[in-house]
């Protein structure tokens, strides 16, 4: 597509970005559109969608106590994004590929309505995930954020792959494998305003959550998304460049002994994601976002 094109196209899905907002108050905290980047609007979420890589950027929700009470079922019905300009990816793209359609915004999280729940499972809402990673950390990272719903009456919620140059890729689509993500928390609520983040590996950890706590800054950082634009800028800079784990976690006297990926992030590796000559996959670790060790890349 030429550069005119995705100029205007960037415009109309700026257009949208706005009107989202103005027909829904918890889209008053989306994160700010990417240039080139589609926004999409649907009933329980709002999502970025990256067509290079083939997912969203991130996700983006509003999640009350009261909708933390599931009325209705998971449907485990994937289906492609009517929404998606370009086409979203599809199950072809994930069949057989080893890797579960990890949900970015969970469907436990949609329940509360039957459009809702049944939007959670488009292909857009979706990334390649480990299974250990995707029913271990991740959904124990989910559990936290609905308690977290409960106990602060609503939360803000932005989930998204780390996306970067070079990743591995599956299916006819070439949908990236990430090999991290970020869940991104912000209580707006008085009389204890806070935010906390995650950056966890796709990988298996038995490894705490408060481990992979980071300041939203190093998310930014991480990711080049702004995530809360329209906070006031004071309130911004102090939300977004520190946490108090005390305030979302219940710690005990020696928690400070604990370190988090604030402080050792550098420390963190994950296996490699590249297939060696033998069709198997490697078995070196790398700190690559790419997922790559020095073989692969």
């Amino acid at each position: 597509m030429n550069y005119i094109k995705r100029s205007l196209l960037w415009f109309f899905f700026s257009i949208v970005y706005l009107y989202a907002i103005a027909q829904d108050h918890s889209n008053f905290l989306l994160p700010a559109p990417i240039i080139h980047e589609q926004i999409v609007n649907h009933k329980g979420y709002t999502l970025s969608y990256n067509e290079n890589h083939e997912q969203a950027n991130w996700v983006a929700y509003e999640l009350t106590t009261e909708e933390t009470n599931s009325h209705f079922k998971r449907t485990n019905r994937f289906m492609q994004d009517p929404l998606i300009a370009t086409g979203s990816a599809d199950n072809a793209d994930y069949s057989k590929s080893g890797y579960d359609r990890g949900h970015l915004a969970p469907a436990a999280d949609m329940g509360w309505s039957a459009q809702s729940m049944s939007e959670s499972f488009y292909y857009s809402n979706m990334s390649p995930q480990q299974p250990s990673f995707n029913r271990g950390i991740w959904k124990r990272a989910e559990e936290f954020t609905r308690q977290a719903a409960i106990d602060n009456k609503a939360i803000y919620i932005v989930s998204g792959p780390v996306l970067a140059k070079n990743l591995p890729t599956i299916g006819h689509n070439q949908v990236a494998v990430p090999a991290y993500y970020f869940k991104v928390l912000l209580d707006n609520t008085l009389p204890q305003i806070k935010a906390i983040a995650f950056i966890i590996p796709n990988r298996s950890s038995q490894l705490s959550l408060q481990h992979y706590a980071v300041t939203i800054n190093e998310v930014e950082k991480l990711t080049g998304i702004d995530f809360f634009p329209a906070l006031p800028d004071d309130q911004e800079e102090l939300l977004e460049g520190s946490i108090d784990l005390g305030q979302w976690f219940s710690v005990s006297p020696s928690f400070n002994n604990i370190k988090t990926l604030s402080n050792n992030k550098h420390s963190i590796s994950t296996q490699c994601s590249g297939i060696t000559k033998n069709a198997k996959r490697c078995k070196n670790k790398t700190k690559n976002l790419s997922g790559l060790c020095y073989l692969h890349q």
